[in-house]
């Protein structure tokens, strides 16, 4: 998987569960749908994005920019 496509699901996904979680729970969470598209908009400018930071960190994420799970092949 290209880490484009894996930050894209994880930003969806962390999307979907803020807003289930401010109509369920707590409209706070609605931060957490703040924080994703903000982060979305500065990584679109900057180039710089934590979770690719992350995977690199945990050797997940070769120099091609594709995700092996659980660490370099």
């Amino acid at each position: 998987m290209k880490v484009e496509s894996f930050i894209r699901a994880l930003a969806g996904s962390m999307v979907l569960l803020s807003v289930a979680l401010a109509q369920f729970v707590s409209p706070w969470w609605l931060l957490l749908t703040t924080f994703v598209g903000l982060n979305l908009l500065q990584s679109s400018f900057t180039g710089f994005c934590p979770p690719s930071v992350l995977l690199r960190k945990l050797g997940w994420l070769d120099a091609e920019g594709k995700i092996h799970w659980g660490g370099s092949r």
